[in-house]
């Protein structure tokens, strides 16, 4: 039993490890584009 809780708890920091160098190693940022609305206001 001893065996089985440490290799979940190794999986578990292995796991962990590997999502934080992906957010910090992989391109996460959003593509972006310019976007123009008209707008019409009622100044009534």
């Amino acid at each position: 039993m001893g065996r089985l809780i440490k290799a979940v708890l190794v999986l578990a920091v292995a796991g962990f490890v590997a999502l934080v160098g992906y957010a910090y190693l992989a391109d996460l940022t959003p593509t972006t584009a310019q976007v123009t609305l008209p707008v019409t206001l009622h100044a009534d």
